[in-house]
């Protein structure tokens, strides 16, 4: 049996300065969980600090005997540099590198599992493309193509869905729910709630600090979100409440 992964009092951010305060919970082993919250709100900083990009200011993240190894990480679009010469298959077997490292033998059994990945997001026929030559949602499905490969207890998510077509945001959540079906422990940041009401059945609604974490349904409330976006409570109501707490894709 898995150990939760605990975050202790944490206190992340950049050059000294914290984009997240006082951050302490839980995610228990096979959980979907959503990290919800407004630009800036510190979704991001979270995720780099619970991989390891991002060392705690204060706090510590608790991963419960798991090493950095058995976390996969996809980050957003913009951290990406898809100028560089490589094909899609090379992309897709560097999901083995946290096993066999920089210089370790892959061979055919490796160059099978890659191709598998590619064929589940729909992509085995572009393992020579580059990735320069790919578009946004077919870059997405070789990136999730190579977490499959890495086959990780844990995988963290960074906006998976943004600015790709609707087909691919389908697939993707299928593939999500099967990783949650075998007992994968996901976290996700995202920024559509109705999506986030549909699929992710934990939500972590984040402001810098914890605003609620918990059941989805209990943590999406309007009176969670209004606190989440900065907009004190009688202040506006109905369609205009619903339309001041939509977070910017």
């Amino acid at each position: 049996m898995r150990a939760p992964i605990r975050l202790v009092d944490l206190r992340a951010g950049y050059a000294g300065q914290p984009a997240i305060e006082g951050l302490s919970g839980t995610v228990a082993p096979g959980s979907l969980t959503a990290i919800v919250g407004a630009n800036g709100a510190g979704k991001t900083t979270l995720l780099r600090t619970m991989v390891g990009l991002l060392k705690p200011l204060s706090g510590q993240v608790d991963l419960g005997g798991l090493g950095r190894g058995s976390i996969a990480y996809l980050p957003q679009h913009a951290e990406i540099d898809r100028s560089f010469p490589v094909s899609v298959g090379d992309v897709v077997m560097l999901g083995h590198w946290p096993r066999a490292g920089a210089f370790g033998a892959l061979g055919r059994a490796a160059r099978r599992a890659a191709e598998q990945g590619l064929a589940e997001v729909g992509l085995e026929t572009l393992w020579r493309r580059p990735i320069g030559a790919l578009s946004q949602g077919q870059f997405q499905r070789v990136m999730v193509a190579r977490i499959l490969v890495q086959d990780c207890p844990v995988i963290l998510l960074d906006e998976p869905f943004a600015a790709v077509d609707a087909r691919t945001t389908a697939d993707l959540l299928a593939i999500v729910a099967r990783w949650h079906r075998e007992g994968r422990t996901i976290v996700a940041a995202l920024h559509d709630l109705e999506q986030v009401r549909a699929h992710f059945p934990e939500t972590l609604l984040l402001a810098r600090s914890c605003i609620a974490w918990g059941r989805t349904a209990r943590v999406l409330t309007q009176e969670n979100l209004l606190r989440a976006w900065g907009v004190p409570a009688g202040w506006v109501t109905g369609a205009d409440a619903r339309a001041s707490v939509a977070p910017a894709a």
